[in-house]
């Protein structure tokens, strides 16, 4: 898949590349979907599990931010997204597992602000939880591709906006919407000099 891209997958090849016979592969998994499947839950568990580790870690929004931003396994759940185009097993494993994903990293947060652990400058944790696997995304694909405008500059940004969250209760890096805005949309433009 990383190589030349799930077209190139096939049951053959699998067992070639394992030395394997292709009725083995048969066996045990059945069909290529259900290999496929077997390959994304295994990553998709260990995900998990850094996540846990992340989240229960003295820093959680560092920490989570360092787990979105490692560009290891992205090039493979790229790979495993464009599949999902085309089998409705994959994608429906890939939007189960990321529900999942999702609502533990939303559960932590609201936890964390409702204990005024840390403060979101009025952000919702469901947006928090939205706004940095998201960014981080782009920031890794973009890599990928070699698009480097800006990334410097975010990831400065974020990583400075996350140490006020964590480290300076009251001190919210992020502006809280204003609620005079007909868009109720938050104001970015703001002078980064004081930040």
């Amino acid at each position: 898949m990383l190589e030349e891209g799930y077209a190139a997958v096939t049951t053959r090849r699998v067992a070639a590349t394992a030395a394997a016979n292709p009725g083995l592969v048969y066996y045990y998994f059945g069909t290529l979907d259900d290999l496929l499947l077997a390959v994304f839950r295994r990553g998709a568990d260990k995900a998990l599990a850094r996540q846990a580790r992340a989240l229960a870690s003295p820093r959680p929004l560092h920490a989570l931010w360092e787990l979105a931003t490692d560009p290891r396994g992205t090039a493979l759940l790229l790979e495993f997204m464009a599949l999902a185009n085309h089998r409705k097993a994959i994608r429906a494993e890939i939007a189960s597992y990321s529900e999942r994903y999702r609502e533990a990293e939303l559960a932590t947060l609201t936890r964390l602000v409702d204990r005024r652990e840390i403060d979101l400058g009025g952000v919702p944790p469901s947006v928090m939880a939205m706004l940095m696997p998201s960014i981080a995304r782009t920031l890794v694909m973009e890599d990928t591709l070699g698009v480097k405008g800006s990334h410097e500059e975010t990831i400065s940004y974020i990583e400075e906006c996350l140490r006020r969250v964590e480290e300076h209760l009251g001190q919210p890096c992020l502006p809280a919407p204003d609620p005079a805005s007909a868009a109720g949309r938050v104001d970015v433009s703001h002078d980064r000099g004081d930040r």
